[in-house]
C-alpha cells in the first residue's frame, strides 16, 4: 500500500541534529485523514482508496458529499483525494483514521502542491530573459522580450506564434512536486511531520504527501539501508 496524507503546510524552521547540524525543515500538518470509500478490482476495475481530509460545515458542501461521507460514517470533509493501489487493499476499512504515523518506517516523500500565484508577468521575472541592451539606439525598452515573428512556426513564418514560446503570461498557479524530500522527523501527538527543504505553496496551502516513487541511486540504497 502506498502511504499517502493530505495535509497543511505549517511554515518553514530550523532544525538541530543530535550532531549539533542545522537543518532547514517544512512543518506539515499531514491528516488526520480518513478513509472514505475502497475501491476494488471486481467492481471498479482497479484497486483504490479515497481519503478525506479536514472537516467542512454541512452549510459548505454539498449534499452528495455529506451522503458519501455518512456511508463511510464520518462528518463532513473539506478535501477528498483517491490513492491508487497495486491490490485492493484488505487491512483497511471504511472510515478508519489514518494518522502521521503511516510515514512511520518512510525515510524519503514526495510532496505535491499548488505554487503561489504571482499574476501577469513579463518575460524577465517569467523566463529570466536579460532584456534588450542599455546603450545608445535603445529607447524605452529595456525589458522588451525582443523579437517574436521570426519565431512563429518551424519555418519561420506564420500567423501564429509557435506553441511553447517564452513570452508574457500567467506566474505561477501550478501544481509542483517535490520529490525525494528527507522524512527528518514525525511528531504523532500533534500530527506534525518536518522534511528537509522548501515544498510548494503558502503558507496554510493544501499539501498531498506520498510515499517516494522514483528514488535516485543513493537514496535507494539508503532507503534500502544498505551501504554503498
Amino acid at each position: 500500500m502506498t502511504h499517502a496524507l493530505l495535509g497543511r503546510k505549517i511554515g518553514m524552521t530550523r532544525y538541530f541534529t543530535e550532531e549539533g547540524k542545522n537543518v532547514p525543515v517544512t512543518v506539515i500538518q499531514a491528516g488526520p485523514c480518513f478513509v472514505t470509500q475502497l475501491k476494488t478490482k471486481d467492481a471498479e476495475g482497479y484497486s483504490a482508496i479515497q481519503i478525506g481530509f479536514e472537516d467542512v460545515e454541512a452549510g459548505r458542501t454539498t449534499m452528495p458529499l455529506i451522503g458519501h461521507d455518512a456511508k463511510a460514517g464520518v462528518s463532513p470533509k473539506k478535501f477528498h483525494r483517491e490513492i491508487r493501489l497495486e491490490d485492493d487493499a484488505k487491512d483497511t476499512e471504511l472510515g478508519q483514521e489514518l494518522t502521521v504515523e503511516v510515514f512511520t518506517n518512510t525515510k524519503f516523500v514526495d510532496v505535491i502542491g499548488v505554487s503561489k500565484g504571482k499574476g501577469f508577468q513579463g518575460t524577465m521575472k517569467r523566463h529570466r530573459f536579460k532584456g534588450l541592451t542599455a546603450t545608445h539606439g535603445t529607447e524605452r525598452k529595456h525589458r522588451s522580450p525582443g523579437s517574436i515573428a521570426g519565431h512563429a512556426t518551424n519555418r519561420g513564418t506564420g500567423p501564429k506564434p509557435k506553441k511553447g514560446k517564452k513570452m508574457s503570461g500567467q506566474m505561477g498557479n501550478v501544481q509542483i512536486t517535490s520529490r525525494n524530500l528527507d522524512v527528518i522527523e514525525i511528531l504523532p501527538e500533534k500530527n506534525i511531520l518536518l522534511v528537509k527543504g522548501a515544498v510548494p505553496g503558502p503558507n496554510g496551502g493544501l499539501l498531498y504527501v506520498r510515499t517516494s516513487r522514483r528514488l535516485g541511486r543513493a537514496k535507494a540504497l539508503a532507503a534500502s539501508g544498505k551501504k554503498k
